[in-house]
C-alpha cells in the first residue's frame, strides 16, 4: 500500500501513529498548505488542465464587474490618492487583470491604485506576475493580509475562505463529539469520533442548532482571517467584497469535499493531490465581521449581485461585437455564472460586503 501513497499520505499516517487520530482541520491544513507537499503550494490547480475552474476563468465579465464595483467604492471613499487594492488568493491573476481593465473608466483610479496580492503558492505567484505585467500598477505580494501596509484599502476575495480548514463535531446522545481522522484496519484513513464529548460545545452554537438530532455534523472555521479583515476595515477607511459558495444561515451538514481533475474525489485519499474545500458559513462570518466593528451587507446570491452590477447589458454588448461562436460562449458563461442548476453558480455562490462604518452602502447592496 505504501507504494501507492503520496508523500503526504505517509507523513499523515506517521503523525496519527505517534499522536492518535487527527482533527479534520489539521488534516485539511496539511493537505492544502504543507510547505513541501501541500496542494496549494506545489501547482497551478486552475482551468482545464487543473482540477477546478473559478468564475474569473469562466468569463471576463466577472472580473470586469468586480472592477467596476471597486472603482465605485473608491469614489465613495473620497478617491484617496493611495489606495491598496488587495486580493486574497488571486489565482492566476485573471480577475484582477479584467478588473483593472474595466477600472480604466474611472479617471485617476489607476494612478492611485497599488496592488497587494496575498498568495502562498510560488507557482501561482509567478503566473500572476506574468498576467499583470502590463497593468502599469505597482504590485506587491504577501503571505498574509496582516503584511499589507495600513491605509485605505479595498479587499476582494473570490473562493478564498472555502479553502480555509474546517473542524467538525457530530451530535451524539451525550453531546457533541469532535470528528477526527484515524487509520482503519485496512490501512486506509477513516473518520473517527472522539469518545469524550466536547465540554459546553452546545453553548457556542446558534440557538437554531440546539435541537440538532443525533448524527448531525456541525462545521466551523477559525475566525483568525475574518477577524484580521474586520479589524483592518474597522480601523482604516475601506471595504471588502467576499464571493464564495456556502450557506446564508448557520446549519448542520458535512460539506467537506475533494475535487481532482474536475470531478469529486475521496477527501481522505491521495493527500496533497486534490483540492479540499468546505462551504462558507456566511452567518458566522458576518457575526465576526460585525463584532470587529465593520458594517456588513448581504449575503446576496451571486446571480442577483452580478445582475445588479449589469452583467446582462455587458453580455449583450460583448455578443453584439463578436461572432456567433463567441455569442454562444458568452451564453454558456452566463448560464454558469448566474444559473441555478447543478452546474450553475447563481444560487450556491453568495456575496457579502463589509465596510468601515463611515462609508455608505456599497454598490449592488442598496436594497
Amino acid at each position: 500500500m505504501t507504494e501507492s501513497m503520496t508523500p503526504l499520505d505517509i507523513e499523515i499516517r506517521r503523525r496519527i501513529d505517534a499522536a492518535g487520530p487527527m482533527p479534520v482541520g489539521q488534516y485539511m491544513a496539511l493537505c492544502l498548505a504543507d510547505p513541501q507537499h501541500g496542494y496549494y503550494v506545489t501547482r497551478d490547480p486552475l482551468g482545464a488542465r487543473g482540477d477546478f475552474t473559478t468564475a474569473p476563468e469562466v468569463s471576463q465579465m466577472f472580473g470586469e464587474l468586480i472592477g467596476l464595483w471597486v472603482v465605485a467604492v473608491w469614489h465613495q471613499m473620497g478617491k484617496p490618492e493611495n489606495v491598496r487594492i488587495v486580493e486574497l488568493g488571486p489565482g492566476r491573476g485573471t480577475m484582477m487583470k479584467d478588473a483593472l481593465r474595466a477600472a480604466k473608466v474611472m479617471p485617476g483610479f489607476l494612478d492611485a491604485a497599488v496592488l497587494h496580492l496575498v498568495e502562498i503558492n510560488p507557482v501561482l505567484q509567478a503566473i500572476q506576475e506574468q498576467t499583470l505585467a502590463g497593468s502599469h500598477v505597482p504590485q506587491f505580494w504577501h503571505k498574509t493580509l496582516n503584511e499589507v501596509p495600513r491605509g485605505p484599502a479595498i479587499v476582494v476575495a473570490n473562493e478564498f475562505f472555502d479553502a480555509l480548514p474546517i473542524d467538525q463535531a457530530i451530535k451524539m446522545t451525550d453531546g457533541w463529539h469532535r470528528r477526527t481522522i484515524g487509520i482503519g484496519d485496512d490501512g486506509n484513513l477513516k473518520y473517527v469520533i472522539d469518545e469524550a464529548p466536547l465540554p459546553r460545545f452546545e453553548t457556542t452554537l446558534p440557538a437554531a442548532l440546539h435541537a440538532a438530532e443525533d448524527g448531525e455534523i456541525f462545521e466551523w472555521r477559525s475566525d483568525t482571517e475574518t477577524m484580521d479583515l474586520g479589524r483592518r476595515l474597522a480601523r482604516d477607511p475601506g471595504a471588502a467584497l467576499i464571493v464564495d459558495y456556502g450557506h446564508s444561515e448557520s446549519s448542520t451538514g458535512d460539506t467537506l469535499q475533494a475535487v481532482r481533475d474536475h470531478v469529486f474525489a475521496d477527501p481522505l485519499a491521495a493527500a496533497g493531490e486534490a483540492d479540499l474545500t468546505a462551504h462558507v458559513d456566511f452567518e458566522a462570518m458576518s457575526r465576526t465581521l460585525e463584532a470587529m466593528g465593520t458594517q456588513v451587507y448581504g449575503p446576496l446570491a451571486q446571480a442577483a449581485f452580478l445582475s445588479r452590477l449589469g452583467i446582462d447589458s455587458r453580455a449583450a454588448k460583448l455578443k453584439s461585437a463578436g461572432s456567433r461562436e463567441q455569442a454562444h460562449q458568452i451564453d454558456s458563461a452566463m448560464a454558469r455564472l448566474t444559473g441555478f442548476g447543478r452546474t450553475g453558480m447563481g444560487s450556491l455562490f453568495k456575496v457579502i460586503a463589509c465596510t468601515n462604518p463611515s462609508l455608505p452602502v456599497p454598490p449592488a447592496f442598496e436594497s
